[in-house]
């Protein structure tokens, strides 16, 4: 596992560090022990000029075998910032993991179903 920490515009201090890379998170459950995986985050301050609105942007690139998983958020507070991006991985990484196991059920099904003889259609060339 490789993990690239950057800051943009700001200090990056520990406490930010221990927040960003906190194993309590659903997104570390999901990608713990996982082979392959480069992280690229990177909290950054809009501007330095402005003192409210969405100040605080946090960016997120996972690569985890080939498959990459994207997202960002521009927050007022910078640890909202993080949990928003976290959320939002979570979910992307979790909807990717469901699909695959949805078509590898449904192909499984099919094949099971032209083994017994109940379905004539091919599963590999969906023809009849």
């Amino acid at each position: 596992m490789n993990i690239n920490l950057q800051a943009k515009n700001m200090e990056l201090t520990e406490a930010i560090r221990d927040y960003v890379l906190n194993k309590d998170t659903n997104l570390g459950r999901l990608l713990a022990n996982k082979n392959g995986l480069n992280i690229s985050f990177e909290v950054s301050k809009n501007t330095n000029h402005h003192k409210s609105g969405n100040v605080f942007h946090a960016d997120c690139l996972i690569n985890l075998d080939g498959e990459k998983f994207y997202a960002s958020a521009d927050e007022e507070d910078l640890y909202q910032a993080i949990d928003v991006v976290k959320e939002n991985l979570f979910r992307e990484i979790s909807k990717n993991k469901d699909r695959k196991q949805t078509l590898f059920k449904r192909g499984a099904t099919s094949v099971k179903k032209m083994l017994k003889g109940l379905s004539k259609r091919n599963p590999f060339t969906s023809k009849y």
